[in-house]
Order: structure tokens, then C-alpha cells, then sequence
């Protein structure tokens, strides 16, 4: 399945590619407006890329269809959930990255981000990826494929930025540290950033948020 993206580029001759993925029920339009509150600099060329995750029956949410990278079929902290699905969310993940890198962008100078849902789809493609990327944005996650995970040669040194909301009541805190610590078992390379907030996004952190893509891509 191809994914629809919401795309929005800093410039057209853009050389570096952050693919951000939304959460449960959301669309590739709500990162969108953040974009300006980064404060990248005016010189960037980035290509940002928000993709739709497909329109699938949610369990929890009494089978109604809504955007979602896989199924869930009960909450808390061990939450249970549609394996299959969320693994073939990477895989298109991946084909996407793919895309870029055959139309010749450094996979160097690829960060992927995302929030929620996203953030686990994240995690699963990103450890595996074959070639290096320039980083990962965790936001307000959990690592539900942590057991089955293997942090693969070519990111083992990968930046890793966790950032979660004190407050979260959807993915509460014990799961992001719990995510945390599969990360530091597999020996991958995390800075982690709580905020004052609930599941959402904040204006310092998305200042941060721009801080590490600079970072990463030296802008």
C-alpha cells in the first residue's frame, strides 16, 4: 500500500528529508503548522514529508474506521495490538525512505520523526534500516516491537531523541522509560526530554525539536 503524503519543502533544491508521522485518528496535516516554530535556519533545504497512515476499524475506539497505523486492541501499559499491521506501517515507512535515497538524497541527511502511534512505527523501521540515517525523533511513544527488535549495524550510533510529556495520559510515562530502557538494552545512543504537557507537543519542545534537526543535519 502506497502512502498519501502532505509535503512541504523550505526549499525547492532541497538536499535533507524529515519524514514525520502522525498519531491514532490524526492526518499528515497536524504537524504542519508547527513547522515555523522550529526556527530553522533560513538557509535549510529540507524536504518535510507528513505521510496519512491508511484508514483502518480501530478496536478500542468501538471498530470505527479512522487513520491508524495498525489496530489496538486494549490499552495500558501493555497494551495489546495488531503485530502484522504495525509492522507492514514500517515496511511502507522504509519504501519511503527508499524513495528518497534512490532519488538521491544522503540517507545521512534523513531524520524521521513521530508522534504516538507513529513514534512506534518509527522505532520499528528506523533500528532496522540498512543504511545510516541522521536521526530519530521519539515523540510521546512507546517501543511496542521492543522484544522482536534488533538495533541493526548501520544505526548503532544513531541520535535518538526522546520526548514525552510528564503528564501523558495516553502513553504515560512508565512507557516511554520503559521504551528508554529496551533502547539502552540494544545499545543504541538516547538523550531523553520530558515536558510539562499531556499527550501533545509544546513550544519548547518544538524549539527542540528544531534544535536537533540543525544538529543533526549542521544547518
Amino acid at each position: 500500500m502506497e502512502l498519501n503524503c502532505v509535503v512541504r519543502q523550505t526549499a525547492d533544491d532541497f538536499d535533507a528529508v524529515v519524514i514525520w508521522l502522525h498519531g491514532l485518528g490524526a492526518s499528515g496535516d497536524d504537524f504542519v503548522p508547527a513547522l515555523p516554530y522550529l526556527e530553522l535556519p533560513a538557509s535549510a533545504k529540507i524536504r518535510f514529508v507528513f505521510p496519512n497512515a491508511p484508514r483502518i476499524p480501530v478496536t478500542i475506539n468501538a471498530g470505527y474506521v479512522m487513520p491508524a497505523w495498525y489496530d489496538i486492541i486494549s490499552m495500558g501499559e501493555q497494551r495489546e495490538f495488531n503485530v502484522p499491521q504495525l509492522l507492514a506501517s514500517a515496511d511502507m515507512l522504509k519504501q519511503l525512505i527508499d524513495l528518497h535515497v534512490e532519488a538521491g538524497i544522503d540517507s545521512r541527511r534523513i531524520i524521521i520523526a513521530g508522534f504516538s502511534q507513529g513514534g512506534a512505527v518509527a522505532y520499528q523501521t528506523v533500528l532496522n534500516y540498512p543504511k545510516p540515517l541522521a536521526g530519530l525523533l521519539a515523540l510521546s511513544t512507546y517501543f511496542p516491537t521492543a522484544e522482536r527488535a534488533i538495533l541493526g549495524s548501520a544505526n548503532q550510533a544513531i541520535d535518538i531523541a526522546l520526548h514525552h510529556g510528564h503528564h501523558d495520559e495516553v502513553v504515560t510515562p512508565p512507557m516511554a522509560k520503559a521504551a528508554l530502557n529496551d533502547l539502552v538494552r540494544l545499545g543504541a545512543k538516547v538523550n531523553t526530554h520530558f515536558y510539562p504537557m499531556r499527550h501533545e507537543v509544546c513550544l519548547p519542545q518544538l524549539k527542540d525539536i528544531g534544535a536537533f534537526i540543525s544538529r543533526q543535519l549542521m544547518l
